[in-house]
């Protein structure tokens, strides 16, 4: 009766995974069709162990991350079919990250889908001192699907896409010249190596994860037939705008949601608050959440501002509070610090009522010392303070632009 149930519920289009099909052939074969595999792959020796190992040895493991992408799931999947690329693609972030937003690789790629940062400054993520948007489930998973579409559009078969994404397009380039052909089995040949074996093995990997998040047998056996259910789900979060400097204590306390569980949506953001150098910025609620946002939810510019402060040789927490104009207890408490002592390169997060941040000069202090130390030009401090020529009085206030 329960396999019965699982059917009908596959049927009606509410799976995990996108394949309505009749029995496990078709539905290998139609996963290895979107990939541009031929259906003889099914034979691959290396295949078959994976799937068998994940089957016999490590379902445990397999099955969590399963659960973890329920919060993500949904939403990627969406955003795949909408694009019209391969739904298989939903388990390459399986792959790479475990549907984890946080995981952060030793090569320091970083995310659901694994991006370095030079490819993800190529695909508009924002990566700064506030925010790493490589970590941000939509903006990473827009980006995901351009870079996919570009490897694709370059290399015509979407397995090569795929294969890619993981070293690099120039491995792949060398590997196809070395081997003479783009044919998968040639490329993925044990002796001859033309790709790394973690490449090799990758897109078996895909294969092996996207039948198995499908296979209603598997699922029951296991006692997950709730990820039978989890694909049916509509959107499990919901993007809204706040403005930049915004503390998130403010926002879980209006939708009566802990400020754990809200940064587990948010992991894009480094701190507890909105990058305070743009005029607003997203955050991502709970969707069952939205209606008290927005009864609940008071938008107010410029009540808060928070900022990182980068010690130097010299300063002290006297100092630093006096610049920006706040008592050097309140800088102690938002830091949980136990003493007055700092030290060079440490970073201090800096809460300030105002929406003008100021320097107090000091003895010694030049416009061009004071500009590198907030990461600005010269002309920029000379425009914003209106100043005629370079002279400056220690004792009296610039006024430093906000966003640096």
């Amino acid at each position: 009766m329960k396999r019965l149930l699982a059917v009908l519920i596959l049927s009606a289009g509410y799976s995990f995974g996108y394949f309505v099909v009749e029995d496990d052939y078709a539905k290998q074969v139609e996963v290895l069709k979107s990939l541009d595999i031929d259906t003889s792959f099914l034979q691959d020796s290396v295949f078959v162990s994976m799937k068998d190992n994940i089957r016999n040895y490590k379902t445990k493991q397999f099955l969590k991350v399963l659960e973890n992408g329920a919060q993500f799931a949904p939403v990627l999947k969406k955003m795949i079919e909408e694009a019209e690329i391969p739904d298989v693609f939903l388990y390459l972030a399986m792959a790479e990250s475990g549907f984890s937003t946080n995981a952060y690789s030793k090569a320091k790629a970083s995310g659901l889908w694994q991006f370095m940062s030079p490819t993800a400054k190529k695909y508009n993520l924002l990566i700064d001192e506030y925010v790493d948007e490589r970590r941000d489930p939509v903006k990473s998973t827009e980006a995901a699907i351009k870079y996919l579409r570009v490897l694709h559009n370059r290399f015509g078969k979407w397995y090569l896409a795929a294969m890619a994404y993981n070293c690099g397009e120039g491995k792949v380039s060398r590997a196809i010249a070395e081997a003479g052909t783009d044919n998968l089995y040639a490329l993925l040949d044990e002796d001859k190596k033309y790709l790394p074996l973690e490449t090799r093995n990758y897109i078996r990997k895909i294969i092996t994860m996207a039948y198995l998040s499908q296979d209603v047998n598997f699922l029951l056996d296991n006692g997950a037939s709730y990820v039978l259910n989890s694909g049916g789900m509509n959107a499990p979060f919901v993007k809204v705008e706040i403005y930049g400097g915004s503390s998130l204590t403010d926002v879980a306390e209006a939708i009566d949601m802990s400020m754990q569980e809200l940064l587990t949506y948010n992991t894009h953001l480094k701190y507890f608050f909105t990058p305070p150098n743009q005029e607003k910025y997203h955050i991502y609620i709970p969707s069952d959440k939205l209606a008290q946002f927005k009864n609940d939810f008071k938008m107010e510019k410029g009540n808060s501002k928070y900022y990182v402060y980068t010690v130097t040789k010299g300063d002290s927490l006297q100092k630093i509070a006096k610049q920006y104009d706040v008592s050097y207890k309140v800088i102690k408490d938002f830091n949980s610090m136990r003493s007055d002592t700092i030290r060079a390169g440490q970073k201090l997060i800096i809460p300030t009522a105002h929406s003008i941040r100021y320097y107090t000069i000091q003895k010694g202090d030049t416009l061009h010392s004071i500009s590198t130390k907030y990461k600005l030009t010269v002309a920029q401090l000379m425009q914003t303070n209106n100043l005629k020529d370079s002279t400056i009085i220690p004792g009296t206030k610039l006024e430093i632009p906000i966003g640096n």
